[in-house]
């Protein structure tokens, strides 16, 4: 993989400054250059107003604040001598040609040699960028296209040009790869690459095909949303998201290079509702508002949606519902067979897409796979094109568009008959328009559960979870419930688990590939066990989850968490109790019990406790700890705050200083990585492992639990807290002072648990915490009572 030391991102704008920031994420030095701003005294105005933007972002380009510190300012006057300093030279100054070609010949003057310049343009092509360059300089050049925002957005294409060096191509593909957490996705030189030629397509039809059938903005982004496998912002929502002004920019771009018969400019059009929107500043999200709007009316906020037709805004209606909807639960194509308005527009809009895609292979990709990747990444699409089109059935497709007339493109006649995709002794692979199927190698070090199913059974499983023989004496734990929420059954597999790895394994991997790695206890069965009084079962769960949580803890091999997306509660508890993490860089843990009026009872607050307290404390006992450190109270204090305030981590990074994550755990910047780092952690902490000896703390008892109380008092005085909060966090003191105890007794982590039991049995008992409980499982937000 390429040495990269150090980057320079040139251009300060949305995409430049969000590039640059998670370069820094990635732990490199960045050098931010732009133009100096007329008429204004700070000639780095523009690119320190770019690191400031990214840092008031929310979310934050920068996955912790301190990251900023690695981003040096300048100017495109004054230091591009600084640029011989740097590996890798990102451009993403306008998209237009000469402004380009002018930077290049500056850059070109001043780099050092073998340094590589890539450009971050999402529509000119690679051979018009390099027209008129010397041929060392293309040698060194390439397309790296970013999506927007960086940080969080996946897919990074690159082409090469005809002059570009392979190993150049080769080194800063595997640099973003594993570097930078990048899905890297090799595209051909032609407009708009693989992700944007689709999607700016699918989405334009989306408009007009509403507005051809009076769809409403609401019906279209129901339809197109979740039964299609697409994020819920669907169309409409995508638009406003993106923003409806630059959606006629980059199709412009695309025009000016597309081919004359491509159906692209048959599509698009620029509807006098969207100038007209767009003249009176309704862009969006960043805007006054698009499709959708927010309406403040006094102190109300009312939600309201564009009439299509009239461009009238009116309120929100209640939910959609459609047949079409609700065929979704059935797969695609019951979608696209409903025959209600919903089904037309699904169809209509589909099968276009679909039948652009295949027509474009192979323009734009020799490969089916690299443009599926390309949506779902670029797009959050659940399944690429070609996924759905095996979904609805090759031959089925086929006839659909024989039937209005349709020339089948090369590669469905390939498939005719077959799938687009097969599984083959284990191995996924894809058809070709050789015929052939290729084997989909995945990059070298990356690691999906999904990977392991195709030639494997489960070692156990049971309605909730199950494990997996990960190779080399790992095995892994996967939970697959709804939402990875934890039951009965998933403590029961972590029971049966630990006795299986005993007897055949070296260690245990908790991982799976959903979006979150778990967003905690399953409240609706805790809410229906309260609602018949069924209070021992309540308590035989939060006993049983203890002692779960203290098998992992103390197993006689090393548990790994394999750490991504949210883990809340029950789940970040699951993460506490583990030998190690291996934490993607986005994994947004948090003890968040406190908002349905709850304290964490699976050890959470005794683990803790027992890493704000500090090594010294929890093993070296009273005197090397506490008073060492000037008292227990700053630990208790900083654990009180997490936990009463329901914080959760924004990354990985504000997880450590939360130290939900120890200075020790790892973490991946790839998605698809994490689970093979999080094996070969196992691995290692595997060689002579012996698991960690019993801890006791030494905790003040009455004296902290009656500072804590007062502060509580004094928030609720001025209205910061609700009666209910007062109620939950004085019970949240009790269990994080010791309850009756003195600074000189030792307390082991069974007492502390005992107390989570108590408190948390008090509170699931109030009216006030079911209230919360109901009101989160209906609303998905907390309940301030």
């Amino acid at each position: 993989m390429a040495d990269i030391k150090k980057i320079a991102v040139l251009g300060s704008g949305v995409m430049g400054s969000g590039i640059a920031a998670h370069a820094a994420n990635a732990g490199i030095p960045v050098l931010l250059l732009d133009i100096v701003k007329p008429g204004e005294k700070n000639r780095n105005a523009l690119t320190e107003g770019g690191v400031q933007k990214q840092l008031d972002a929310k979310p934050s380009g920068f996955a912790h604040k301190k990251n900023a510190k690695l981003v040096t300012c300048g100017n495109l006057e004054d230091d591009l001598a600084k640029l011989k300093d740097c590996d890798w030279i990102i451009e993403a100054v306008l998209e237009k040609f000469e402004v380009k070609q002018d930077v290049y010949r500056k850059i070109d003057k001043t780099r050092k040699p073998g340094s590589v310049v890539s450009s971050n343009t999402s529509t000119l092509p690679i051979h018009e960028l390099m027209a008129g360059l010397p041929e060392a300089f293309a040698k060194d050049f390439m397309i790296t296209h970013f999506f927007n925002p960086p940080r969080f957005m996946r897919l990074l294409e690159v082409v090469k040009g005809k002059d570009t060096r392979p190993d150049a191509f080769a080194d800063i593909s595997r640099f973003a790869d594993v570097g930078l957490g990048k899905g890297v996705v090799e595209c051909k030189d032609t407009p708009g690459f693989i992700a944007n030629r689709i999607g700016v397509y699918w989405l334009m039809l989306g408009l007009i095909e509403a507005m051809r059938l009076g769809v409403t903005p609401e019906q279209a982004d129901a339809v197109m949303g979740r039964p299609a496998g697409i994020p819920k912002t669907g169309i409409f929502g995508l638009f406003d998201l993106i923003g409806i002004d630059l959606m006629p920019l980059i199709a412009r771009e695309m025009l000016n290079t597309l081919p004359k018969n491509d159906p692209f400019r048959k599509v698009y059009q620029e509807p006098d509702l969207v100038k007209k929107m767009i003249a009176e500043g309704y862009t969006g999200r960043k805007g006054k508002g698009g499709f959708y709007r927010i309406n403040k009316q006094g102190d109300k906020k009312i939600k309201e949606v564009i009439d299509l037709k009239t461009g009238e805004y009116h309120p929100q209606g209640k939910k959609v519902e459609l047949a079409s909807i609700d065929a979704g639960k059935q797969g695609l194509k019951a979608v696209v067979e409903s025959t209600d308005i919903g089904g037309q527009y699904a169809w209509a809009v589909l099968k276009e897409t679909l039948y652009y895609a295949a027509s474009l292979i192979p323009e734009i990709a020799d490969d089916i796979h690299a443009v599926d990747s390309a949506l779902k990444m670029g797009f959050n699409w659940k399944f690429g094109p070609f996924e759905m089109i095996d979904k609805l059935g090759v031959d089925w497709f086929i006839g659909k568009l024989k039937a209005e007339g349709k020339t089948i493109p090369p590669i469905l006649e390939k498939a005719a008959g077959k799938s687009l995709y097969k599984v083959e002794n284990g191995q996924r692979q894809e058809m070709m328009l050789s015929s052939d199927y290729k084997p989909i190698i995945p990059p070298a070090g990356s690691l999906m559960l999904s990977d392991i199913k195709l030639s494997r059974k489960p070692v156990a499983k049971n309605p909730s979870a199950s494990l997996w023989d990960l190779g080399d004496g790992i095995a892994c734990l996967e939970l697959t419930s709804k939402m990875n929420s934890v039951d009965m059954d998933i403590l029961g597999m972590i029971e049966q688990s630990v006795e299986l790895v005993k007897k055949d394994f070296k260690g245990l991997v908790i991982g799976n590939d959903a979006d979150n790695f778990s967003v905690g206890a399953n409240l609706g069965l805790m809410l229906m066990a309260a609602n018949v009084a069924a209070w021992k079962d309540i308590s035989d769960m939060i006993r049983r989850g203890q002692n779960a949580m203290m098998g992992l803890k103390y197993a006689p091999f090393p548990v790994v968490s394999s750490l991504a997306g949210m883990a809340l509660g029950g789940g970040c508890e699951m993460v506490l109790h583990s030998n190690a993490a291996q934490a993607h860089l986005e994994s947004y843990p948090g003890l968040v019990e406190v908002g349905v009026g709850l304290i964490p009872a699976w050890g959470g607050c005794k683990e803790m406790l027992l890493r704000h307290m500090g090594e010294k404390e929890v093993k070296g006992g009273l005197i090397g700890g506490l008073m060492a450190t000037g008292g227990a109270m700053p630990a208790i204090k900083n654990v009180f705050e997490t936990i009463a305030l329901a914080k959760v981590a924004g990354s990985a990074e504000e997880a450590r200083d939360a130290k939900i994550l120890r200075e020790d755990d790892r973490i991946s910047m790839n998605r698809a990585r994490v689970l093979a780092d999080a094996k070969s952690r196992c691995l290692e902490l595997a060689k002579d492992y012996a698991p960690p000896a019993p801890q006791t703390l030494h905790l003040p008892g009455g004296t902290a639990r009656v500072a804590l109380s007062m502060a509580v008092d004094g928030f609720a005085a001025t209205g910061k807290a609700t009666p209910h909060d007062v109620v939950v966090c004085k019970v949240l003191a009790r269990v994080l002072s010791g309850g009756d105890t003195d600074i000189s007794e030792a307390l082991s982590e069974q007492k502390i648990l005992d107390l989570e039991h108590e408190g948390f049995m008090e509170l699931i008992k109030t009216k006030a915490t079911l209230a919360r409980i109901e009101h989160m499982l209906e609303t998905g937000k907390p309940l301030r009572n």
